[in-house]
């Protein structure tokens, strides 16, 4: 599915609306996953990191956590940069 961005939106609400998507993700498990790594690493991100944030944003949750959880192997065509990212910024900490 292609994204669609606001034409209109600047670079403060783009980071002010995937924050928010990163937090308020529909599960617990997701939005303590996703949210704490929004806050530490939207701000340094480029634009094509955003977008590419953006995409693994439109994943199901069920799906992402079964992925990040490796109850379920990761599709070829998603992000393994960016989910192998999130997990060493999970167990980091």
């Amino acid at each position: 599915m292609a994204l669609q961005k606001d034409a209109g939106e600047d670079s403060a609400m783009r980071l002010r609306r995937l924050r928010y998507r990163a937090w308020h993700r529909g599960t617990k498990e997701m939005d303590l996953l996703l949210g704490p790594y929004a806050d530490a690493r939207l701000a340094t991100m480029d634009g094509a990191e955003l977008d590419r944030f953006e995409t693994l944003l439109e994943e199901a949750d069920t799906d992402l956590l079964k992925w990040l959880m490796g109850q379920e192997p990761t599709p070829e065509d998603a992000d393994h940069d960016l989910l192998a990212d999130l997990l060493r910024f999970r167990t980091a900490k």
